[in-house]
């Protein structure tokens, strides 16, 4: 086969990873291109088609701000690693935590003495302009004195292959659990070679994040529970939140899922409050409390800092942290490590200035089309500019904008990236592209421990020069090569558990989750009656062979606020309407509406679905957003409509048999069934009171609409009649699609539930049971009775279903009162022990 570098260019004054300047394989590399080599390319495609059926099977995504097609992108991963052998490793991870140090060092004075600012090594204009230099957070020291325990720094290589800093991450580093997820994908595409090169395991990063967080929790005696704060979904890693807080074991909670009461944190549970000891954070500093910091954040807990200043929360990385992220503290920090460490900073910083200091201002306007120019806070609303693309009018105008306001501005060299291969499957060729890479360290009680490895990310097209995830870039995983240190073993518990640590409910599942399990229920069950609706109308719309069937689905429909109404102003066609209850954007009431409300509800409690569960909803997703893209026809839309029943039944079918019989599970059967329950009702009566009462198809639509069509021919072999049609559908207590059915199991599931939370009975669905079940269908016999007492009958029988609909609902707000908001004043116990 030809050579994998037969067409692989070599940029001039460009640091090539894997090739020398003579574009020989570097001596590192050789083991990995040597397998490359031997591998035909249908292999390699092989290969890179499992990585993308891993990430897509693993839901690993990345959401893009601003993009409509951005939230839930698939990660991006090549397959080939970025490759660092143990010798060159070795300075690199001294510098980072060296560097780490340094930065909690400099954080413990700003929050502390400010003696950096006294003595001119930092200006205060750059601390005390930064919006994340957070004044209440003045005098809080965290235990142990650290204040970051997790670190991240951005790397670039120089063409002379050194590594240089271009930017810290201090604040809530993102990115080591996508490493993570990258190096089980990678290491899986190529076992052998990963075994034979004895990379570098990453277990014992994390194995000493989880240490060092118990054992700095302000726990006492008790066991310490540690949650991650996200948040939310609309996050761009919102993934890596999920993902890392399931290989931690932490909760995963949104701000109103934490309370805070006398200065001590609690996470709301369905038992009740459990207190809170340490929060590792994913949401900026100035969100975390709305009562001293961003009184507009719907994002943190009120109260938090006052727990934190009181010792009573230990919160990771420390409020404050970010403003070391502005770059233009990198100038100055060479000096402020010689003044308080005695040495030279072993990784260097890429060339900054910060122009508030007239002579670096001058500088820089000097050097203007020769560097790039970013924003000293991030409260500066401008991207980062590289002069060498403005023309001579726009650098005037940048330079005039930094003259205004000099102290706003940072200018940096422009960074050389190193170029790494990249595998183009279209062409069976490597190619290069430039790549940057972060690195992660975390504080332990020995100092700090950097991750062997990180997250290299890897630029979008061969001609780009900057690499960045929200502009389409990709990932590689890192492979630091050499001998495995001893107790670099896979990750293990952190303690042997035996019989009285068994567990078997989660006592940490968060209101929140359990209130949108339910929901999601109700959705999956509201999405399917929809459906099925649909499919009735559109069956009888397409055939066109009897129009009074169609005519008595429309009008079922238009009682049950799933078809738009007829407006009197401005009459449209049924087709437009029947499309309008599909795809409709603006009406609330329409299946896509339902089926975003699914998609919103799985996506919040995506942590509780397990793999085939949630690859069912991504199909479901993916089938929905096609019919958006283009205006299909009703043959289409028929074919769509039967797709989406089986795999709403398939939802269904793993929530009986994939999940644990939780209090997360019985919540989201409880949905499912008041849900059915009202939708049978309303239904029901609507059509009780209609005048296809007796049509025959009309009776056939209910029994479809019902799901018990093959039920009835089997036990009746006739046409579809009135008295049989009622019985089956409402008093067939062994029919699941009957009022009956789900009339008892609502009031057996809320019976329970209520027992097992100490609460008082509720017996308003008793007394409906037992009206129903005295119900006579002797009385709707025309031939026994005449015509305005059956119709009273009929109506009589309308009003109790819509009674045990309302009814339904009523329980259904009473659920939510107690267990989901713990406001009710007859719930349970308000803190749990």
């Amino acid at each position: 086969m030809p050579d994998l570098l037969d067409h692989y260019p070599l940029t001039p004054g460009t640091y090539h990873e894997m090739l020398d300047a003579s574009g020989a394989i570097r001596p590192h590399w050789r083991r990995v291109y040597e397998h490359l080599q031997r591998s035909t390319p249908a292999q390699l495609i092989q290969r890179q088609a499992l990585l993308a059926r891993q990430i897509q099977e693993n839901g690993v995504t990345y959401n893009v701000y601003a993009d409509p097609k951005g939230a839930d992108r698939p990660w991006e991963l090549d397959m080939l690693p970025h490759v660092i052998p143990l010798e060159e490793w070795q300075p690199l991870a001294a510098g980072i935590a060296q560097r780490a140090r340094l930065l909690n060092a400099v954080l413990a004075d700003l929050y502390g003495p400010q003696a950096l600012i006294a003595e001119g090594l930092l200006p205060a204009e750059l601390v005390f302009g930064h919006n994340n230099f957070l004044w209440p957070c003045q005098g809080v020291t965290p235990p142990e004195g650290t204040f970051l325990h997790v670190y991240a720094v951005d790397l670039a290589r120089t063409p002379d292959g050194r590594w240089w800093v271009t930017a810290d991450r201090t604040q809530a580093p993102s990115g080591a659990g996508y490493a993570l997820e990258n190096r089980l994908s990678v290491s899986r595409a190529f076992p052998e070679l990963y075994r034979d090169l004895e990379v570098q395991h990453l277990s014992n990063f994390f194995r000493s994040l989880q240490q060092t967080l118990a054992r700095q929790a302000p726990a006492g005696q008790e066991a310490p529970l540690v949650v991650m704060l996200t948040p939310g979904r609309f996050n761009e890693s919102y993934f890596e939140h999920l993902y890392l807080a399931g290989q931690l074991g932490y909760p995963l909670v949104e701000g109103n899922d934490l309370t805070v009461r006398d200065a001590t944190v609690y996470l709301k549970t369905l038992s009740g409050l459990r207190r809170v000891h340490a929060i590792m954070r994913r949401v900026d500093d100035d969100f975390c409390d709305p009562l001293e910091l961003r009184t507009d954040s719907a994002l943190g807990v009120p109260g938090l800092l006052q727990a934190v200043r009181q010792g009573r929360v230990l919160v990771a990385n420390a409020l404050g942290s970010g403003v070391l992220e502005s770059p233009g503290l990198l100038g100055f920090l060479p000096k402020i490590n010689e003044r308080l460490f005695g040495e030279e900073l072993l990784l260097p910083s890429i060339a900054t200035w910060w122009c508030g200091e007239p002579p670096v201002l001058a500088q820089a306007l000097e050097k203007l089309p020769e560097l790039l120019i970013k924003p000293a806070f991030p409260s500066q609303s401008f991207a980062p500019v590289f002069g060498r693309d403005l023309d001579s009018q726009e650098r005037q105008a940048l330079a005039a904008r930094m003259q205004a306001r000099p102290y706003a501005y940072v200018a940096q060299e422009l960074a050389q990236l190193s170029h790494a291969p990249v595998w183009q499957g279209e062409e069976h060729q490597l190619q290069p592209r430039a790549i940057g890479m972060r690195v992660y360290a975390v504080a332990t009680a020995e100092g700090y421990r950097v991750l062997p490895g990180g997250l290299t990310r890897v630029a979008a097209d061969a001609d780009a020069d900057v690499v960045s995830m929200q502009r389409g870039g990709a990932s590689k995983d890192t492979w630091i090569l050499g001998e495995r240190p001893l107790g670099s073993e896979a990750w293990k518990h952190r303690h042997s558990l035996g019989v009285h640590d068994l567990v078997r409910r989660d006592p940490y599942l968060p209101s929140r989750v359990v209130e949108n399990l339910f929901w999601f229920g109700r959705y999956c069950e509201r999405s399917d009656d929809s459906a099925r609706l649909l499919r009735i109308m559109l069956a009888r719309y397409v055939d066109g062979d009897d129009p009074v069937a169609l005519q008595a689905a429309v009008e079922l429909a238009e009682r049950l606020n799933l078809l738009p109404l007829q407006d009197e102003d401005e009459p449209r066609e049924l087709h437009e309407r029947l499309l309008e209850a599909l795809l409709g954007e603006d009406w609330p009431f329409s299946l896509r509406s339902n089926l975003q409300r699914l998609q919103w509800a799985a996506s919040q409690v995506r942590g509780k679905l397990s793999r085939e569960n949630w690859q069912a909803l991504v199909e479901l997703q993916r089938e929905a957003m096609s019919l958006e893209t283009k205006t299909p026809d009703f043959g289409e839309l028929l074919d769509f409509l039967n797709r989406l029943v089986m795999s709403l039944a398939a939802l269904s079918g793993f929530a009986l048999d994939d999940m644990t019989r939780d209090e997360g599970w019985r919540f989201l059967m409880i949905g499912r069934r008041i849900e059915r329950l009202q939708f049978l009702c309303t239904t029901l009566a609507a059509f009780l009171r209609s005048e296809t009462v007796f049509h025959q198809d009309a009776l056939d639509g209910l029994l479809e609409l019902g799901n018990s069509g093959i039920t009835y021919r089997s036990r009746y072999l006739a046409l579809p009649q009135l008295t049989p049609v009622l019985d089956l559908l409402v008093l067939d207590d062994q029919n699941p699609h009957a009022v009956l059915f789900q009339l008892k199991l609502v009031a057996r599931s809320v019976k329970r539930l209520n027992e097992d939370f100490g609460v008082p009975h509720d017996s308003s669905l008793t007394g409906l049971i037992q009206r129903l079940t005295a119900f006579d269908l002797g009385c709707i016999e025309e031939g026994l009775f005449g015509e305005s007492s059956v119709k009273a009958a009929l109506h009589g029988l309308a009003d109790l279903l819509q009674t045990i609909g309302e009814t339904s609902g009523q329980v259904s707000d009473r659920l939510a009162l107690r267990h989901f908001a713990h406001v009710d004043d007859v719930s349970q116990r308000t803190v749990s022990v």
